[in-house]
Formats: structure tokens, sequence, C-alpha cells
């Protein structure tokens, strides 16, 4: 859409209604503070943008796993993340997930074998293991597990033919049988075996449990087994081990034992059965792809570091990411105005916007006389809150004046001086040229402004953005738009995919079919613009066309995308699927004359992003802000990543 008339029909189309609406109270001016400055993600992905902490955080509380971030500079500012994990014989799970020590240490009481992780520490802060387990014959339970023999005995004594195993000895060393019960229990049937690693000479059957506990004392790796219900009463076996860097150490069958071993080591592990029972390796891992890079105990180290890589997560050992930069989609939105409050008033209604390009720059003739309506104070207000701004330069889109400024070496670099000093002073992050209707006899000239102007901005460390026409293959080479030339200077591409059909167009059609702006992605790269600079514009508007009975266009005019469902709505329009194009094309009739159009929606800005995800381009810019409506931001902040 030819961006600067639409910006002052639209303006005019407000300055009238300010004329005429006499009686009705002003609203009230916008601000720059109601423009989004945190972000609330979950894990690693985001989920909504605010203007005020208190939101920001009155919202991230309503799910588990969420965290504030000042868009600028990605400041970690609030989380709700846990500190503490109970465990249970090596198992835990996200309930059992607490912010606070006392909330994790109720838990791990109400637990027999409990385990409390500070997950920012190495190893337990706090253990539940009993020592002496009590037993009925082959029968124990959980709760007859007891720190210390004291506890043990005291519960033996509500109980008959009961015997006590220290854990950490492997050994029967206690019980309340009477020597009557005992001859009796010798005098049945023997079950109970004595396996071992080690060759027995003898392979002896006991009927009393405790005979064959006593035999096994001396045997490396032994282990007693009731024959007839295949329960272990008792066992010698090596069933911790303890590992270093995945490295195995040593093996014990107590785990105290193990304990006091891995203690000393860095990096260390106690696996039973597959689990890990203890560790004092790092919870948080730093990942690059698939490349380990390096581990750390505390989220503000993890951080630190992770953040000078690109495309870094951070992992738990849960493998669960819980922060990530990968390439984000870049997201670009034209103000296609000058003036500061409607910039403001289209900011605060956004989400993940990026770059902000606010109309400020015009050359004004062949001359090089430039335009200039920088808003310094803005530039550094939107900087506070993460914004870039790379001001709109037009060239009026006229071709003559176009034309004798490109053709004067001297209007040239007087100019690009004057512009360049302009963004400098108002701190701006670039500049984006958006010369259109340019004679294709200047396609030489054109590409050596361009070549020019890049080189004055990178010099003050400033970027440049070239916006171009979808076009197409087969007349591109006759316009004054030299796509590689362009590339190779510029640091973002933008192609302008919309205007398929535009007012003057001899069918009518929609805006930018779906398949059509992938063809424009397929030509750019084909013209050799990499992919990394390559940023697809969107529509946020449509065209409605009054078509006669063949369906040739007759009128047509622009319709804001927010106002489209109400457009829908009053005219009763009927919906039908335009498989071609992509979109949902709409028709009614309204005093005997009848209208189609092709509805631009969320799903459709969807499905361009996806475009521009499947190419891996730099990112989107839309044309234009204000256009849209509100609900349309929070679904594209999280496409962003």
């Amino acid at each position: 859409m030819n961006k600067a008339p639409l910006a002052i029909a639209a303006a005019a189309a407000i300055g009238l209604q300010a004329v005429f609406a006499t009686g009705v109270s002003a609203a009230p001016a916008p601000s720059v503070s109601e423009i989004s400055q945190y972000r609330v993600y979950q894990n690693d992905r985001p989920l909504k943008e605010f203007a005020r902490l208190s939101d920001a955080k009155a919202y991230a509380s309503r799910f588990a796993y969420t965290r504030v971030e000042r868009i600028s500079g990605r400041e970690w500012i609030w989380d709700n993340f846990p500190r503490y994990k109970v465990y249970q014989n090596g198992q835990s799970q996200t309930s059992w997930e607490y912010a606070s020590y006392s909330s994790a240490l109720a838990k791990a009481n109400s637990l027999p074998n409990a385990q409390i992780r500070d997950l920012q520490q190495p190893g337990w802060v706090y253990s539940k293991s009993p020592r002496y387990q009590l037993y009925q014959g082959d029968r124990t339970k959980p709760s007859w597990g007891f720190a210390t023999l004291a506890e043990a005995k005291k519960e033996a004594a509500k109980w008959s033919r009961t015997h006590i195993i220290d854990i950490e000895a492997a050994d029967w060393i206690w019980d309340n049988y009477t020597a009557a019960q005992i001859k009796v229990i010798r005098a049945g049937s023997p079950v109970y075996v004595v396996q071992s690693d080690v060759a027995l000479t003898e392979k002896k059957v006991y009927a009393f449990a405790k005979d064959a506990v006593i035999a096994a004392r001396s045997l490396t790796g032994s282990k007693v087994v009731n024959n007839s219900t295949g329960a272990v009463i008792l066992s010698r076996a090596p069933s911790y081990e303890v590992l270093q860097n995945g490295k195995s150490v040593a093996k014990y069958y107590a785990l105290q034992s193990a304990l006091t071993k891995a203690k000393g080591l860095s990096g260390a592990q106690i696996v039973r059965d597959g689990l890990v029972w203890w560790t004092n390796a790092p919870y948080l891992t730093v990942m690059q792809g698939d490349k380990l890079l390096k581990s750390f105990h505390t989220r503000k180290s993890a951080l630190q570091y992770a953040s000078g890589y690109s495309r870094s997560r951070i992992v738990t050992a849960d493998k669960r990411t819980i922060w990530s930069q990968p390439k984000a989609l870049e997201i670009l939105g034209w103000s296609g105005t000058a003036d500061q409050s409607s910039i403001v008033t289209q900011l605060a209604g956004t989400q993940g916007v990026d770059i902000s390009s606010p109309s400020w720059y015009v050359l004004v003739d062949g001359t090089g006389k430039l335009q200039d309506d920088s808003l310094p104070d803005l530039v550094a207000s939107l900087d506070k809150r993460g914004i870039k701004v790379q001001p709109l330069l037009h060239n009026g889109f006229d071709a003559k004046r176009t034309s004798a400024f490109l053709a004067n070496p001297e209007a040239r670099q007087t100019f690009i001086k004057n512009i360049v000093a302009s963004l400098k002073k108002a701190g701006a992050d670039g500049l984006n040229l958006d010369f259109e209707s340019v004679a294709g006899k200047d396609r030489a000239l054109y590409s050596q402004f361009v070549r020019e102007i890049a080189a004055a901005l990178h010099k003050e460390g400033m970027e440049l953005a070239v916006d171009l026409p979808r076009g197409d293959i087969a007349w591109d080479h006759l316009t004054a738009y030299d796509h590689q030339a362009i590339a190779e200077v510029a640091d973002r591409v933008v192609i302008m995919a919309y205007d398929e059909h535009w007012q003057g167009s001899d069918e009518a059609g929609p805006v930018s079919s779906i398949g059509w702006s992938e063809g424009g992605i397929q030509q750019f790269l084909a013209y050799g613009v990499p992919r990394s600079k390559l940023v697809l514009g969107i529509p946020f508007y449509v065209r409605v066309w009054e078509v006669d009975a063949s369906g040739k266009p007759k009128t047509s005019r622009a319709v804001y995308m927010k106002d489209v469902p109400k457009l829908i709505n009053s005219k009763a329009a009927y919906a039908s699927l335009d498989t071609e194009a992509g979109l949902t094309k709409y028709t009614y009739t309204e005093e005997g004359k009848t209208y189609v159009f092709w509805a631009e929606t969320n799903e459709s800005i969807k499905q361009r992003v996806a475009l521009a995800k499947k190419y891996d381009l730099a990112g989107i810019a839309a044309w234009r802000l204000g256009y849209e409506p509100a609900a349309l931001w929070e679904g594209l902040l999280k496409l962003k990543e």
C-alpha cells in the first residue's frame, strides 16, 4: 500500500472528526507509560506483555514456572520457580516442588524415606532415611523404619515375633523371639537360602531367617531369600553405585557408605535401580543446540553465562527448559505517521514489537532538502522499553523528484549528511528507506545511493532497512531495484508482500494471497537476498471491491483489519473459502450493488508468520500499526520464538 497517501488520508479523517465532534469530551492524551515494558514467560515461552510490573506479576502468578522479564535488556525481575524439591527413594514429582523450605519440609515429614534438595546447592539439605527397619517375620512396612534403635524397639514392643535389621550394617541386631518360638520355627520347613556372588561349597536351606542372616555375614554381595515367596529379606549386594561425571567409581550396599564416598567427589551421583538418589552435580545446565556448555548451581550464574551465547538455553536436571534466547522472529511496525500521540497509542496496543518505524523523514525536492519530524525524547522513552526506532524515509512517491535527486551527487551527500546527523541526535537505531515509484532508468543511481547511505549509517553504528515491492520475476529487472546490490549493503530487506491487487487493478482480488506472498519470498531468495536479512511485510488491511455482474471491479476502498468483523456482521456478508488465495472471501449486496473482499484475520496473519519461519527469515513487518485488532498481539508474541 502506498504508505504516505494512506497515512495522510487517515490523518485527514481524524482531523475532520476533531472539527465536527462538538460537545464530545476529548480522550486523555496517550502516555509512553502505557507501552509494555514487562514480558511474562512460562518456562522459556513468552505469554503476554504488560506496561506495569504489578500487572505482569499478577498475571504470571496464575501459572506455574513463570517469570517476568524487563523487555529492555531481558532483565529477570521476578519468578515463581521452585527452590526446593522433595524426593522419596530417588523419585519425585512436580507437585513436590516448593518455593520455601518450610513447605518442602512439611511434605517431607509426611513421607517415609524422604529427602529435600535445594535446587541451587549440591546434595541434600534434609534427609529422613531410616537406619533401623522393624520386621515381623518377612513382613515390614514404610512406617517401621526408624532413625534410632530405641525408636525401633519401642514399636517392636507392641508386637511379638519381631526383629530389627540395621540397614547400614545389613545385619540382624535384635529380636523378641522366645527360645520356645525359635525352637518351633527351626523344626519347621526350611525356606531361607543364602545367595552370593561367591561360589558356595554347601547350599543350605534354613527354617529360621536369623540363621540364614548369620550364614550370609561372611559372604560378599550376599542376600537372604525366601524360596517360597521370592522375598529378599536382607541384602549385602552393592545396589548403590557412586558415579563421577557419569563414570562408575564404587558400589556399596549401604547408602550412608555411598554418601561418604560421593561427598568427597565433584560431579558425583549415587544411583540405585536407575534412579539418582543423591547428587552434588549442578541442577542447571547451559546448552547450545545439543552441545553442553557448562553447568551451574544458581540461576544467576547460569543466566549470566548463557546470555553470552547465541541460541543458548538453560535446562534443569529434569529436562525442563526454563530460559532461552533462540533466534526470535523480529517484528517491525510501521506507524504511518509522525505524530507522537498516534505513535504512542499504536505501540501501547502491541506486544512483541521490536522496531518502531515512524514516518519522520521526507525527501522534499531534487536538491536534497530534508523534512525532519524526528522526536528524540520519544526515541529515548522507547529505548527504555526495549523498542528500537528506525524512522521511515520516503520520497513522496514522486519519480521526477527522485530522479533529479539521484542524479545530483552533491545533493545526495548533503542529504545523507543531514539525515545521519538527525538520526544520531535523536538516538535512533537506524533508518527504514522507502523510496517507491522510482524510475527504472535510475536503477544504477538508486543502488549507488543505497550504498552511500548504508556506509554513512554503518560508520555511526546504525542499521539500514530497505523496503522493496514484492514485484515479479518477469519484470523486476526493468525496475529501479537491484535486489542483489541492495542486499549486499543493507542490514534488512523488507519485501512489501501486499497490494497484489490495488486500487487501480483490473481485477478484484486479495491484498495479499498466501501463495503470492510465499512466491515473493522465493523470488527474493533467488535474487540472492540472504534469508538472515529478509523481512516479510504483511498487511493489516483489506480491500473491499464493488464489482459488476461479471465480477469486474468498479470501485474499491481500503478497510482496516480490525473493522472487518463489524463489516461482516453489519452487511451479513456470505463467506466462502478461496483455496487458491488461502483466504476467506466474503460477498454482500447493498442497494443493488455487489461487494467482495478477502478477509485478513488472526489466522491468516498466523499463516504469514509461518511462512517467515518456514524460510528462516529475519522477521515480519506490519503495515500498519493501528489497523489491527488488539487481540492479535498476544498470539503474535507467542509465535515470535
